[in-house]
């Protein structure tokens, strides 16, 4: 069983930037596709971002517009989210997500892919 903990949200004024992290447990890390999704109140969760097993593959929503970037340690067993030029449209829980895979490159876009899921980390841009 992988466990995931989200950690880097906070209150940033628009135009400004945060670094996600996630920390996963219980599992080789170096297998796992990873995710970025977010929530805002009264809405679905969304895809954020994707990053492969190797790091080498990384998709991101069509509302990311260069602002974030996803990258992974596979040594540390984390996953980071740089979000620069954030908006307040960007309020949201953050929730980081994993799924074995045995394919290197494969991206997963869809929440229905991925089996683990963290708590969250609450992301607010004030304007």
């Amino acid at each position: 069983q992988v466990q995931l903990v989200e950690s880097g949200g906070g209150l940033v004024q628009a135009g400004g930037s945060l670094r996600l992290s996630c920390a996963a447990s219980g599992g080789t890390f170096s297998s796992l596709a990873m995710g970025w999704f977010r929530q805002a109140p009264g809405k679905e969760r969304e895809f954020v971002a994707a990053i492969s097993r190797s790091g080498v593959n990384t998709d991101y929503a069509d509302f990311v517009e260069g602002r974030f970037t996803a990258s992974r340690d596979n040594a540390g067993n984390t996953v980071y989210l740089e979000m620069n030029d954030l908006k307040p449209e960007d309020t949201a829980l953050y929730f980081c997500a994993a799924d074995f895979t045995t394919r290197p490159t494969v991206t997963k876009l869809q929440t229905h892919q991925y089996a683990f899921w963290g708590l969250g980390t609450q992301v607010t841009v004030s304007s």
